[in-house]
């Protein structure tokens, strides 16, 4: 099976109402700079005369690709986000995403590196993205950089999410959908976390548990919010 490639970033385009008739959507983006360019070098003269159709912020619009990269890595927060990738998991075009949407310093993949981008959303250009291919070397790279691995999982020793101090320099590990987090990781892991449910499951998608997991630390050491 061929992985797909990155998806184009999202266009305009009529969309196809429930009696058949197609519906008009609304224009993604801003059309071409209107009156007399802007001066500097982050300005991109391609997007300036063509528009700027791509998924990003207002603030980025006729921005070079690699100026936004830049600007984003002046302000990157402090902790990292990993899965591991034993089995293609699906989840982690959506991870990246995520990453992206929480600023998170880098997203790790553990395991296989192919990996399906179409729920990135194109967001996989503009964060950074390394690949591990074994537990040794994510957990020997982590070790080297002072970063304290977290695991997310349901084990008899997790502790709650929501009343654990998450450190401010740490890296955030989810197993994939299914198998969770692998002996190794659940060993090297300085503390595992639970999230806590109130439904009939015993678990959550992958990739909603990464969320809840970014968010918690951006509550902690963004907006200063207390555990408990």
């Amino acid at each position: 099976m061929t992985e797909p490639e990155t998806p184009s970033e999202p266009t305009a385009g009529p969309e196809a109402a429930p009696d058949g008739e197609p519906e008009a959507r609304a224009e993604v983006g801003v059309g071409p700079w209107p009156g007399e360019w802007p001066q500097g070098d982050h300005w991109d003269p391609d997007l300036l005369a063509d528009g700027d159709r791509r998924n990003v912020l207002d603030k980025y619009r006729y921005w070079k690709h690699e100026a936004i990269v830049a600007e984003l890595d002046s302000r990157r927060h402090n902790f990292h986000v990993a899965i591991e990738n034993w089995q293609h998991d699906m989840n982690i075009g959506t991870v990246v995403r995520t990453a992206n949407a929480f600023l998170a310093k880098e997203v790790h993949i553990i395991g296989r590196r192919r990996w399906n981008r179409r729920g990135a959303m194109v967001t996989d250009r503009y964060q950074h993205v390394r690949h591990h291919p074994t537990v040794e070397d994510f957990v020997a790279w982590a070790q080297g950089d002072g970063l304290a691995v977290i695991g997310i999982d349901i084990f008899p020793d997790s502790v709650p999410l929501e009343t654990y101090e998450l450190p401010r320099d740490c890296v955030l590990v989810f197993g994939q959908e299914g198998p969770g987090l692998t002996p190794e990781v659940h060993a090297a892991a300085v503390a595992t976390l639970s999230i806590e449910q109130f439904g009939s499951t015993r678990s959550i998608n992958a990739a909603s548990a990464a969320a809840i997991a970014m968010h918690a630390w951006i509550r902690r050491h963004v907006f200063g919010q207390l555990p408990g």
